[in-house]
């Protein structure tokens, strides 16, 4: 019972004298976390870093690198569903992209003209 009375009033006088110390503490807990930044928009898997399709749902840094990988070796993606051949993207995987994800060109001033 001491001992967690010490621990509490311990972490509530260093909280209380170094609030920056805590504060980092706690984004370094966030950090930890393994949280990714939702992506915002559609992701081109043809033109998409490595970082960027990390950022997807399911995809990580392993599965990133071997879709670029895999579209260096093959060519651009025909279509969405040949993510599937990418070892790593199985249908389920694949189901949660499917809404995140285009093989269509980004459109140019030229096209526009």
């Amino acid at each position: 019972m001491i001992r967690m009375f010490l621990s509490l009033a311990t972490a509530a006088f260093l909280t209380a004298a170094y609030p920056q110390a805590a504060a980092a503490a706690q984004g370094n807990a966030s950090t930890r976390s393994g949280a990714k930044p939702a992506v915002t928009g559609v992701v081109n898997i043809n033109s998409a870093s490595t970082i960027d399709l990390a950022a997807l749902p399911g995809i990580g840094a392993k599965t990133a690198a071997r879709i670029v990988e895999y579209r260096q070796k093959n060519g651009p993606f025909k279509k969405i569903e040949e993510l599937m051949n990418v070892p790593g993207v199985g249908e389920k995987s694949f189901l949660k992209l499917k809404g995140q994800i285009t093989v269509a060109a980004a459109k140019t001033d030229r096209a526009q003209q």
